[in-house]
């Protein structure tokens, strides 16, 4: 069986973004309260019961919240333009600096409704 873990965080930030719709709002720089969530999929190790020890999954997010809390996005080195996307991306990039098997990143603002999710096709093991 596979399994899904994931650990979910929270950041607030302020950004900047030149639109083609609600452009006056969007250029003035403005601020959110985001969620993220790191997804993981693995089998159980039988050893210790876990996909992924969560307590190495939470210094991932902890880690990367760093980067992201209280700060003007569009001064983030390797963000890029601050949308959700490159938002997903980001976080996506610094977590596969780990061992972990990335399944999903989402990131959303409860408070307007948006969100986007980056999922991740896994095929099996190259096979020798």
């Amino acid at each position: 069986m596979t399994y899904e873990i994931s650990q979910s965080f929270f950041f607030d930030a302020a950004h900047t973004l030149q639109r083609e719709i609600e452009t006056e709002a969007s250029t003035r720089i403005h601020g959110h309260t985001y969620r993220g969530e790191v997804a993981v999929m693995g089998v159980v190790d039988p050893h210790t019961g876990m996909v992924v020890d969560l307590g190495q999954l939470r210094l991932l997010v902890t880690q990367v919240r760093a980067q992201l809390d209280h700060r003007l996005l569009d001064e983030v080195p390797g963000l890029g333009i601050p949308t959700l996307e490159n938002l997903c991306a980001f976080i996506a990039q610094f977590a596969g600096l780990t061992e972990f098997r990335l399944s999903r990143v989402s990131v959303w603002r409860d408070g307007i409704g948006d969100r986007c999710d980056l999922r991740f096709a896994r095929t099996l093991p190259f096979q020798v």
